[in-house]
Protein backbone atom coordinates (compact mmCIF):
# COMPACT_ATOMS: atom_id res chain seq x y z
CA UNK A 1 0.00 0.00 0.00
CA UNK A 2 1.32 3.78 -0.94
CA UNK A 3 1.79 6.49 1.25
CA UNK A 4 -0.89 8.07 -0.22
CA UNK A 5 -3.57 5.66 0.03
CA UNK A 6 -2.62 4.85 3.91
CA UNK A 7 -3.07 8.69 4.52
CA UNK A 8 -5.91 8.21 2.34
CA UNK A 9 -7.76 5.60 4.56
CA UNK A 10 -6.45 7.42 7.85
CA UNK A 11 -8.76 10.85 6.70
CA UNK A 12 -11.55 8.80 5.20
CA UNK A 13 -11.88 6.35 8.51
CA UNK A 14 -12.62 10.10 10.03
CA UNK A 15 -15.68 10.98 8.49
CA UNK A 16 -19.12 9.37 8.60
CA UNK A 17 -18.78 6.30 6.90
CA UNK A 18 -21.45 6.94 3.91
CA UNK A 19 -19.67 9.89 3.07
CA UNK A 20 -16.27 8.70 3.76
CA UNK A 21 -17.45 6.49 0.77
CA UNK A 22 -19.09 9.32 -1.41
CA UNK A 23 -15.22 10.80 -1.22
CA UNK A 24 -13.41 7.45 -1.86
CA UNK A 25 -15.64 6.88 -5.58
CA UNK A 26 -15.15 10.93 -5.81
CA UNK A 27 -10.89 10.59 -5.84
CA UNK A 28 -11.46 7.27 -7.67
CA UNK A 29 -13.27 8.80 -10.73
CA UNK A 30 -10.73 12.07 -9.77
CA UNK A 31 -7.19 9.57 -10.22
CA UNK A 32 -6.15 9.71 -6.74
CA UNK A 33 -6.03 5.60 -6.65
CA UNK A 34 -3.76 2.83 -7.58
CA UNK A 35 -4.70 1.78 -10.94
CA UNK A 36 -2.40 -0.94 -11.77
CA UNK A 37 -4.74 -2.76 -14.97
CA UNK A 38 -5.99 -6.35 -14.05
CA UNK A 39 -3.58 -8.16 -12.57
CA UNK A 40 -2.77 -11.60 -14.57
CA UNK A 41 -0.83 -14.49 -14.98
CA UNK A 42 -1.30 -18.22 -16.73
CA UNK A 43 -1.85 -19.78 -13.07
CA UNK A 44 -4.68 -17.07 -12.42
CA UNK A 45 -6.42 -16.37 -15.63
CA UNK A 46 -9.82 -18.41 -15.16
CA UNK A 47 -13.04 -18.97 -16.86
CA UNK A 48 -16.74 -19.26 -15.02
CA UNK A 49 -19.89 -19.25 -16.73
CA UNK A 50 -18.28 -18.71 -20.12
CA UNK A 51 -16.78 -15.56 -19.13
CA UNK A 52 -12.73 -15.23 -19.04
CA UNK A 53 -11.59 -13.60 -16.04
CA UNK A 54 -7.67 -12.18 -15.97
CA UNK A 55 -7.89 -13.46 -12.53
CA UNK A 56 -10.57 -14.53 -9.77
CA UNK A 57 -10.76 -11.76 -7.45
CA UNK A 58 -14.00 -9.39 -8.15
CA UNK A 59 -15.73 -6.46 -6.73
CA UNK A 60 -19.22 -7.26 -4.76
CA UNK A 61 -22.25 -4.96 -5.64
CA UNK A 62 -22.61 -2.20 -3.48
CA UNK A 63 -19.45 -0.30 -4.13
CA UNK A 64 -20.12 0.98 -7.01
CA UNK A 65 -24.07 1.17 -6.96
CA UNK A 66 -24.77 3.28 -9.84
CA UNK A 67 -22.24 2.99 -12.25
CA UNK A 68 -20.32 5.99 -11.85
CA UNK A 69 -16.72 4.60 -12.03
CA UNK A 70 -16.50 1.73 -14.62
CA UNK A 71 -13.67 2.81 -16.23
CA UNK A 72 -11.33 3.01 -13.19
CA UNK A 73 -12.57 0.03 -11.33
CA UNK A 74 -12.09 -1.85 -14.31
CA UNK A 75 -8.27 -0.91 -14.15
CA UNK A 76 -8.07 -1.45 -10.29
CA UNK A 77 -6.62 -4.80 -10.43
CA UNK A 78 -9.94 -7.04 -10.13
CA UNK A 79 -10.55 -9.45 -12.80
CA UNK A 80 -14.47 -8.95 -12.59
CA UNK A 81 -16.76 -5.89 -11.27
CA UNK A 82 -20.29 -6.28 -9.99
CA UNK A 83 -22.38 -2.73 -10.18
CA UNK A 84 -25.72 -2.30 -8.53
CA UNK A 85 -27.65 -2.70 -6.99
CA UNK A 86 -30.19 -1.37 -9.48
CA UNK A 87 -34.04 -1.75 -9.27
CA UNK A 88 -36.94 -0.75 -11.76
CA UNK A 89 -37.38 2.60 -10.47
CA UNK A 90 -34.94 4.85 -8.45
CA UNK A 91 -35.09 4.67 -4.30
CA UNK A 92 -33.46 6.74 -1.84
CA UNK A 93 -33.30 3.78 0.53
CA UNK A 94 -33.53 3.60 4.74
CA UNK A 95 -33.34 6.49 6.60
CA UNK A 96 -29.23 7.60 7.46
CA UNK A 97 -27.42 6.71 9.47
CA UNK A 98 -27.15 3.46 7.91
CA UNK A 99 -23.48 2.50 7.65
CA UNK A 100 -21.57 1.59 10.61
CA UNK A 101 -17.97 0.57 11.18
CA UNK A 102 -16.99 -2.00 13.43
CA UNK A 103 -13.00 -1.45 13.31
CA UNK A 104 -12.64 -4.16 16.48
CA UNK A 105 -13.87 -6.54 14.59
CA UNK A 106 -12.60 -5.14 10.96
CA UNK A 107 -16.62 -5.54 10.14
CA UNK A 108 -19.33 -3.05 8.51
CA UNK A 109 -22.63 -3.25 9.05
CA UNK A 110 -25.21 -1.37 6.31
CA UNK A 111 -28.95 -1.04 6.37
CA UNK A 112 -29.22 1.05 2.85
CA UNK A 113 -32.12 -0.72 1.32
CA UNK A 114 -31.08 -0.78 -1.93
CA UNK A 115 -30.93 2.76 -2.40
CA UNK A 116 -29.60 3.93 -6.55
CA UNK A 117 -30.78 6.13 -9.11
CA UNK A 118 -32.57 3.37 -10.80
CA UNK A 119 -32.02 1.02 -13.82
CA UNK A 120 -32.55 4.21 -16.35
CA UNK A 121 -30.02 6.28 -15.36
CA UNK A 122 -27.87 3.59 -14.36
CA UNK A 123 -28.19 1.96 -17.96
CA UNK A 124 -27.11 5.46 -19.98
CA UNK A 125 -24.36 5.86 -17.92
CA UNK A 126 -23.24 2.29 -18.81
CA UNK A 127 -23.98 2.51 -22.54
CA UNK A 128 -21.80 5.81 -22.17
CA UNK A 129 -19.32 3.67 -21.11
CA UNK A 130 -19.09 1.12 -23.79
CA UNK A 131 -19.39 4.05 -25.99
CA UNK A 132 -16.13 5.92 -25.10
CA UNK A 133 -12.96 5.19 -25.48
CA UNK A 134 -12.55 3.61 -22.37
CA UNK A 135 -10.89 0.09 -23.15
CA UNK A 136 -13.35 -2.22 -20.31
CA UNK A 137 -10.96 -5.87 -20.39
CA UNK A 138 -12.79 -7.06 -17.70
CA UNK A 139 -16.19 -8.34 -17.26
CA UNK A 140 -18.90 -5.74 -16.09
CA UNK A 141 -21.95 -7.26 -14.14
CA UNK A 142 -25.36 -5.80 -12.83
CA UNK A 143 -26.84 -6.92 -9.25
CA UNK A 144 -30.49 -6.69 -9.97
CA UNK A 145 -33.07 -5.74 -7.22
CA UNK A 146 -36.50 -5.23 -6.38
CA UNK A 147 -38.05 -1.24 -5.46
CA UNK A 148 -39.31 -1.88 -1.71
CA UNK A 149 -42.78 -0.53 -2.78
CA UNK A 150 -43.39 -2.47 -5.20
CA UNK A 151 -46.16 -4.51 -6.14
CA UNK A 152 -44.37 -7.44 -7.74
CA UNK A 153 -41.04 -7.51 -6.45
CA UNK A 154 -39.74 -11.10 -8.31
CA UNK A 155 -41.19 -9.26 -11.74
CA UNK A 156 -38.46 -5.76 -10.80
CA UNK A 157 -35.71 -8.40 -11.52
CA UNK A 158 -36.87 -9.31 -14.89
CA UNK A 159 -37.92 -5.71 -15.54
CA UNK A 160 -34.15 -5.04 -14.85
CA UNK A 161 -32.52 -7.39 -16.47
CA UNK A 162 -34.59 -6.38 -19.74
CA UNK A 163 -33.46 -2.71 -19.37
CA UNK A 164 -29.93 -3.61 -18.67
CA UNK A 165 -29.06 -6.81 -20.30
CA UNK A 166 -27.48 -5.73 -23.30
CA UNK A 167 -25.14 -3.44 -21.44
CA UNK A 168 -23.18 -5.86 -19.32
CA UNK A 169 -22.01 -9.57 -19.46
CA UNK A 170 -23.49 -11.23 -16.42
CA UNK A 171 -26.40 -10.68 -14.27
CA UNK A 172 -26.95 -11.50 -10.32
CA UNK A 173 -30.26 -11.38 -8.97
CA UNK A 174 -30.26 -10.60 -5.23
CA UNK A 175 -33.20 -11.99 -3.20
CA UNK A 176 -30.73 -12.00 -0.06
CA UNK A 177 -30.48 -8.63 1.23
CA UNK A 178 -31.54 -8.23 4.15
CA UNK A 179 -32.46 -4.89 4.75
CA UNK A 180 -35.81 -4.58 2.42
CA UNK A 181 -38.17 -6.27 4.70
CA UNK A 182 -39.48 -9.70 3.38
CA UNK A 183 -37.17 -9.59 0.41
CA UNK A 184 -35.42 -12.73 1.76
CA UNK A 185 -38.51 -14.64 1.36
CA UNK A 186 -38.39 -14.82 -2.33
CA UNK A 187 -35.49 -17.60 -1.56
CA UNK A 188 -37.96 -19.91 -1.13
CA UNK A 189 -37.83 -23.09 -3.15
CA UNK A 190 -41.13 -22.20 -4.70
CA UNK A 191 -41.03 -18.13 -4.43
CA UNK A 192 -37.33 -18.51 -6.02
CA UNK A 193 -38.36 -20.88 -9.12
CA UNK A 194 -40.85 -18.76 -10.15
CA UNK A 195 -38.64 -15.44 -9.44
CA UNK A 196 -35.72 -16.81 -11.62
CA UNK A 197 -38.04 -18.29 -14.33
CA UNK A 198 -39.26 -14.98 -15.29
CA UNK A 199 -35.50 -13.92 -14.87
CA UNK A 200 -34.66 -16.72 -17.36
CA UNK A 201 -37.47 -15.57 -20.04
CA UNK A 202 -36.09 -12.37 -19.65
CA UNK A 203 -32.76 -13.51 -20.88
CA UNK A 204 -34.49 -14.83 -23.69
CA UNK A 205 -35.80 -11.47 -25.41
CA UNK A 206 -31.33 -9.95 -25.47
CA UNK A 207 -29.48 -9.42 -28.23
CA UNK A 208 -26.84 -11.64 -26.40
CA UNK A 209 -26.97 -14.42 -23.41
CA UNK A 210 -25.78 -12.75 -20.43
CA UNK A 211 -24.71 -15.19 -17.53
CA UNK A 212 -27.47 -14.94 -14.53
CA UNK A 213 -26.08 -15.25 -11.34
CA UNK A 214 -28.09 -16.09 -8.04
CA UNK A 215 -26.81 -14.73 -4.82
CA UNK A 216 -27.93 -16.23 -1.67
CA UNK A 217 -28.31 -15.63 1.92
CA UNK A 218 -25.23 -16.97 4.70
CA UNK A 219 -28.45 -17.11 7.34
CA UNK A 220 -29.42 -20.79 5.80
CA UNK A 221 -29.51 -23.85 7.30
CA UNK A 222 -28.90 -27.00 5.94
CA UNK A 223 -32.07 -28.07 4.70
CA UNK A 224 -32.58 -24.87 2.70
CA UNK A 225 -28.85 -24.31 1.58
CA UNK A 226 -29.56 -27.73 -0.42
CA UNK A 227 -33.37 -26.46 -1.53
CA UNK A 228 -31.76 -23.99 -3.51
CA UNK A 229 -28.89 -25.90 -4.40
CA UNK A 230 -32.04 -27.86 -6.55
CA UNK A 231 -33.48 -24.49 -7.86
CA UNK A 232 -30.15 -23.42 -9.14
CA UNK A 233 -29.87 -26.84 -10.91
CA UNK A 234 -33.33 -27.06 -12.01
CA UNK A 235 -33.36 -23.32 -13.00
CA UNK A 236 -30.38 -23.47 -15.43
CA UNK A 237 -28.65 -20.53 -14.09
CA UNK A 238 -25.02 -19.82 -14.56
CA UNK A 239 -23.61 -19.61 -11.17
CA UNK A 240 -24.44 -19.04 -7.25
CA UNK A 241 -23.33 -16.12 -5.16
CA UNK A 242 -22.24 -17.24 -1.45
CA UNK A 243 -23.11 -15.27 0.50
CA UNK A 244 -24.82 -12.04 0.84
CA UNK A 245 -24.60 -10.26 4.74
CA UNK A 246 -25.62 -11.74 7.80
CA UNK A 247 -28.04 -11.00 10.11
CA UNK A 248 -25.89 -12.64 13.21
CA UNK A 249 -24.01 -10.90 15.41
CA UNK A 250 -22.29 -13.83 17.25
CA UNK A 251 -18.85 -12.83 19.01
CA UNK A 252 -18.65 -8.97 18.37
CA UNK A 253 -17.07 -6.81 20.19
CA UNK A 254 -17.39 -3.08 18.76
CA UNK A 255 -20.09 -0.43 19.50
CA UNK A 256 -21.93 -0.46 16.83
CA UNK A 257 -22.39 -4.36 16.85
CA UNK A 258 -26.70 -3.65 17.89
CA UNK A 259 -27.42 -1.74 14.88
CA UNK A 260 -30.08 -3.17 12.42
CA UNK A 261 -28.86 -4.27 8.98
CA UNK A 262 -26.41 -6.95 7.12
CA UNK A 263 -23.16 -7.53 9.05
CA UNK A 264 -20.36 -7.97 6.43
CA UNK A 265 -16.36 -8.26 6.80
CA UNK A 266 -14.08 -10.31 8.73
CA UNK A 267 -16.63 -12.42 11.15
CA UNK A 268 -18.77 -13.62 8.15
CA UNK A 269 -16.19 -15.61 6.95
CA UNK A 270 -16.55 -18.91 8.64
CA UNK A 271 -20.17 -19.00 8.04
CA UNK A 272 -20.10 -18.02 4.09
CA UNK A 273 -17.46 -20.55 3.96
CA UNK A 274 -19.69 -23.19 5.36
CA UNK A 275 -22.89 -22.63 2.64
CA UNK A 276 -19.83 -22.30 0.15
CA UNK A 277 -19.04 -25.74 0.88
CA UNK A 278 -21.82 -27.54 1.06
CA UNK A 279 -23.37 -25.68 -2.29
CA UNK A 280 -19.86 -26.78 -3.87
CA UNK A 281 -20.78 -30.48 -2.37
CA UNK A 282 -24.16 -30.65 -3.95
CA UNK A 283 -23.72 -28.59 -7.03
CA UNK A 284 -20.35 -30.13 -8.10
CA UNK A 285 -18.93 -28.58 -11.53
CA UNK A 286 -23.04 -28.19 -12.60
CA UNK A 287 -22.98 -24.66 -11.27
CA UNK A 288 -19.83 -22.84 -10.55
CA UNK A 289 -19.73 -20.79 -6.91
CA UNK A 290 -18.47 -17.11 -6.63
CA UNK A 291 -17.04 -16.86 -2.94
CA UNK A 292 -18.03 -13.72 -0.68
CA UNK A 293 -17.26 -12.76 3.03
CA UNK A 294 -14.55 -12.31 5.21
CA UNK A 295 -12.00 -11.81 2.58
CA UNK A 296 -9.25 -9.57 3.56
CA UNK A 297 -6.03 -11.60 2.31
CA UNK A 298 -4.82 -13.85 -0.50
CA UNK A 299 -4.97 -17.03 2.02
CA UNK A 300 -8.55 -16.00 3.18
CA UNK A 301 -9.41 -15.90 -1.14
CA UNK A 302 -7.09 -19.02 -1.66
CA UNK A 303 -9.35 -21.05 0.68
CA UNK A 304 -12.60 -19.75 -0.71
CA UNK A 305 -11.44 -21.64 -3.96
CA UNK A 306 -10.20 -24.61 -2.38
CA UNK A 307 -13.69 -24.69 -0.30
CA UNK A 308 -15.28 -24.58 -3.82
CA UNK A 309 -15.34 -21.36 -5.20
CA UNK A 310 -14.33 -20.72 -9.02
CA UNK A 311 -14.30 -16.57 -8.10
CA UNK A 312 -14.13 -14.75 -5.28
CA UNK A 313 -15.38 -11.13 -4.21
CA UNK A 314 -14.11 -8.26 -2.34
CA UNK A 315 -16.22 -5.41 -0.85
CA UNK A 316 -15.92 -4.76 3.23
CA UNK A 317 -12.11 -5.30 3.63
CA UNK A 318 -11.24 -2.64 1.39
CA UNK A 319 -12.76 0.56 4.24
CA UNK A 320 -10.25 -1.23 6.41
CA UNK A 321 -7.10 -2.42 3.21
CA UNK A 322 -7.77 -0.03 0.69
CA UNK A 323 -8.69 -0.67 -3.29
CA UNK A 324 -5.01 -2.03 -3.44
CA UNK A 325 -6.21 -4.78 -1.88
CA UNK A 326 -7.50 -6.81 -4.92
CA UNK A 327 -4.18 -7.26 -6.83
CA UNK A 328 -2.36 -7.64 -3.68
CA UNK A 329 -4.78 -10.88 -3.15
CA UNK A 330 -4.38 -11.74 -6.86
CA UNK A 331 -0.45 -11.70 -6.91
CA UNK A 332 -0.73 -13.44 -3.55
CA UNK A 333 -3.10 -16.16 -4.66
CA UNK A 334 -0.84 -16.93 -8.01
CA UNK A 335 1.66 -17.39 -5.39
CA UNK A 336 -0.05 -19.95 -3.12
CA UNK A 337 -1.03 -21.62 -6.41
CA UNK A 338 2.62 -21.95 -7.45
CA UNK A 339 3.25 -22.94 -4.04
CA UNK A 340 0.53 -26.01 -4.08
CA UNK A 341 1.55 -27.22 -7.42
CA UNK A 342 -1.43 -26.29 -9.31
CA UNK A 343 -1.53 -24.83 -12.56
CA UNK A 344 -4.84 -22.89 -12.44
CA UNK A 345 -7.22 -21.96 -10.33
CA UNK A 346 -9.81 -24.45 -11.05
CA UNK A 347 -7.29 -27.34 -10.15
CA UNK A 348 -7.35 -25.98 -6.87
CA UNK A 349 -11.44 -25.69 -7.01
CA UNK A 350 -12.81 -27.19 -3.81
CA UNK A 351 -9.66 -29.08 -2.85
CA UNK A 352 -10.61 -29.11 0.59
CA UNK A 353 -13.72 -28.47 0.63
CA UNK A 354 -14.62 -31.15 2.78
CA UNK A 355 -12.44 -29.18 5.88
CA UNK A 356 -15.63 -27.26 6.11
CA UNK A 357 -18.79 -29.70 5.56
Amino acid sequence: MSLTEKIGLVVLRKLDPERAHTLALAALRAGFAPLPGPVTSHRLKTTIAGLTLPNPVGLAAGFDKNAEAIPQLSRAGFGFIELGAATPRAQSGNAKPRLFRLTEDRAVINRFGFNNDGMEVIADRLGRCRQSNHKIEIPVGLNLGANKDSDDRAADFARVLAHCGNLIDFATVNVSSPNTEKLRDLQGPEALEALLSGVMDARKGLEKSVPVFLKIAPDLDSSEIDEIAEVARKSGIDAVIATNTTLSRDGLKSAHKGEMGGLSGKPLFEKSTRVLARLSRNLGKDVPLVGVGGIESALDAYTKIRAGASAVQLYSAMVYHGLSLAPRIAKGIDDLLKADGFETVAEAVGTQRGDWL
